[in-house]
């Protein structure tokens, strides 16, 4: 037997008291309180004559802590146990299961409108805190300018499952469809459909793309950024786009474009003065990857609706480019073209935004949504969807939402002044913050939540707390 020295005489019990696992939990809870969406959304999930033993609002946040604290299945549901001692019992995995077996039509409308006053409210306090974040592409500000990913992800099911079915990679199970806010990274809407759903399908998208706008604030909503791949992209869409801008109100957008032989033709003809280095993240420019304005030689441009731009990229192929036209080997460039309604103006409060450049970085940039989004997603409650019932996995992502949404809002509010957990990813906050264990004391007739004085983020932990405690109610 090896002998170590640091266990010498060291015997584990499960015998201790007083202890409280992921004290990290409270904060989540007392962000929901304090700003009203736990209340909120128990008047959305009020049901006429019935009169449950536990608030259902508490029961679907505490499913949202669950799910930011780890959890992947309804019964991830017991680790608030560990908190009980704090916020009392929590509920069980079947109470959750009948909350999430609520999410029916007319009862996502509600919490819909529920969410979307809540977060009006959370945002100005974002605004108030520590100013709110406006996105930075290629060394400019997009300020005043909120900006919406579009991107659909696919969710495996390894059982049979209600609504299951075969996807396009192959695989079995689902393909929601989501929009997410760039500016805090939370997901705005999300549609959970069918593994066979297509990835362009325009009732989707117009579906989503609608649902998303009402939950931007009303101060937040004249200037809107929407940002969509080549997947996503259809005719029916980029029309449905260029209606959404009014008198009071400004929708610009940048999306992918299938390259036709059409399309080459016009690419060809671009004289070799026409392209210019393309621009990096930073703002510095790039080697090897050019970019040049071809909307006036597009000759599909004819069918489409007018005010569409279409910006031209090459770059040098790689060996994940296996598919190269007959038009790309012989130029020995890799090609794409983005579409936007961005004028020639540019971006308004943004000098240098009508450049073809930046218009491509723009575009680039959407490529976050794969991080920020889609990986956040799938890291609170969206690698898997727990029950056979569609119903049941709808109120999930709706819960998965929502977890997603407090964790956004507790960084900007709690954590807006550290970098380091500001713009934490969720494993990060579940190492540093939710997951750090304390001790419940009593004295004098009060409750006092004690975390070691060692641990190297308890500070931020304490601060993000007496931030919580003074937030005020919305009106």
């Amino acid at each position: 037997m090896k002998d170590t020295s640091w266990d010498h005489a060291l015997e584990v019990t499960a015998g201790g008291s007083g202890l409280v696992g992921h004290a990290g939990g409270i904060l989540l809870r007392k962000l929901a309180d304090q700003c009203g969406l736990t209340a909120a959304l128990d008047g959305a999930l009020t049901l006429k004559g019935r009169f449950p033993q536990l608030s259902r609002g508490m029961v679907l946040i505490s499913t949202a802590i669950a799910i930011a604290m780890g959890a992947t299945a309804m019964a991830g549901i017991a680790v608030l146990g560990q908190l009980s001692p704090v916020l009392g019992p929590a509920p069980s995995g079947s109470t959750v299961r009948r909350v999430l077996d609520l999410a029916t039509g007319r009862t996502l409308a509600r919490i819909a409108q529920a969410r979307a006053r809540i977060r009006g409210h959370v945002w100005a306090q974002i605004e108030a805190a520590g100013g709110f974040p406006w996105l930075d592409v290629a060394g400019k500000v997009l300020a005043g300018w909120l900006v919406i990913d579009m991107d659909a992800t696919l969710v495996t099911a390894h059982s049979d499952k209600q609504g299951a079915s075969a996807t396009w990679k192959m695989g079995w199970g689902f393909h929601p469809l989501g929009a997410w806010a760039a500016n805090t990274r939370e997901c705005l809407a999300m549609l959970l459909r069918t593994g066979s759903a297509g990835s362009n399908t325009f009732t989707g998208h117009k579906e989503v793309l609608a649902a998303a706008l009402k939950q931007v604030p009303a101060a937040f909503r004249r200037r809107v950024l929407v940002r969509i791949d080549g997947a996503g992209a259809s005719h029916k869409l980029i029309e449905h786009m260029l209606t959404l801008t009014t008198k009071r109100k400004t929708l610009l957008f940048t999306c992918g474009w299938t390259i036709l032989d059409a399309d080459e033709e016009a690419i060809a003809a671009l004289p070799a003065s026409a392209w210019e280095p393309g621009l990096r993240q930073d703002g510095g420019t790039e080697d090897d990857k050019d970019v040049a304005e071809v909307t006036h030689l597009m000759s599909r441009a004819e069918i489409w609706p007018e005010g569409l731009r279409f910006i031209a990229r090459r770059v040098k192929p790689s060996r994940r480019h296996k598919k190269n036209t007959a038009f790309e080997k012989k130029t020995g460039w890799k090609y794409s073209i983005t579409c936007t309604n961005i004028p020639l103006a540019g971006i308004a409060g943004v000098p240098g935004s009508h450049h073809p450049q930046y218009i491509d970085a723009v575009q680039r940039d959407h490529a976050t949504v794969e991080t920020d989004g889609v990986r956040t997603a799938k890291a609170m409650g969206m690698r898997n969807l727990p029950s056979k019932a569609w119903q049941v996995n709808t109120g999930w992502v709706l819960a998965a939402n929502i977890a997603a949404g407090l964790t956004a809002w507790a960084r900007l509010l709690g954590f807006h002044d550290q970098p380091d957990l500001r713009d934490a990813e969720p494993d990060t906050l579940r190492y540093r913050i939710w997951h750090l264990p304390a001790r419940l004391v009593r004295h004098a007739r009060k409750r006092i939540l004690k975390i070691s004085p060692d641990w190297p983020w308890n500070d931020a932990f304490l601060t993000c707390w007496n931030r919580f405690c003074v937030l005020p109610a919305p009106s």
